[in-house]
């Protein structure tokens, strides 16, 4: 349970947030067991007890940003997807905005596939939200006969499985050349299947 603390001012604002983006850049680039807090706060330019004022450990911190990158991820493609004229192409748009986000904020992307290990429940809470939240869209456009009728929980699963994979391969290990061409390539195979 987080006894993350919220400041009430905006300076506390800012430097809470200050610490949350040098979490990322250190834990990102680390890992979570390399990185200290000592060296968090010395990247945040501020002194080691200031931490202690917004987080209590750095599991809190470290939790914050794996909540942190689901409620990004959801904003993002929920904005990319907002004017697609129907579900496929809704999954197309997604998937280019999930992963030139995750280009944008890898050291983030990276926290996500550690807390695997570090905090289970978080990482769990991270992809059971948004395959919920994913399945009732998938409904949705199979109610409305944009999708072929189908287990939505299962399909939702495997998108978000393809997605994070991508993500890894193409972006995380350094391949960002040609995201639109990642995207085509997938988006052909979820659009047709693999059947000749």
């Amino acid at each position: 349970m987080s006894t993350n603390t919220y400041p009430r001012t905006k300076r506390g604002v800012a430097r809470r947030e200050q610490i949350l983006r040098a979490a990322e850049a250190m834990i990102g680039a680390q890992g979570f067991s390399a990185a200290s807090i000592a060296d968090i706060t010395r990247h945040a330019k501020t002194a080691l007890g200031t931490f202690y004022i917004y987080f209590s450990s750095k599991e809190d911190v470290f939790r914050e940003l794996v909540l942190e990158m689901g409620q990004l991820t959801r904003a993002v493609v929920t904005q990319a997807v907002a004017d697609a004229p129907n579900r496929l192409e809704a999954e197309r748009d997604g998937l280019k905005a999930f992963l030139r986000f995750v280009a944008k904020r890898p050291s983030l992307y990276r926290i996500v596939e550690e807390a695997r290990f570090i905090d289970a429940d978080a990482y769990k809470a991270y992809f059971t939200s948004f395959a919920k939240a994913y399945a009732v869209q998938l409904d949705e456009a199979a109610a409305a006969g944009e999708l072929r009728p189908g287990d939505a929980e299962v399909r939702a699963w495997a998108l978000m499985g393809i997605a994070k994979t991508l993500g890894e391969r193409y972006v995380l290990w350094g391949d960002t050349s040609d995201i639109d061409h990642v995207v085509d390539e997938a988006f052909s195979m979820i659009r047709d299947g693999l059947a000749p």
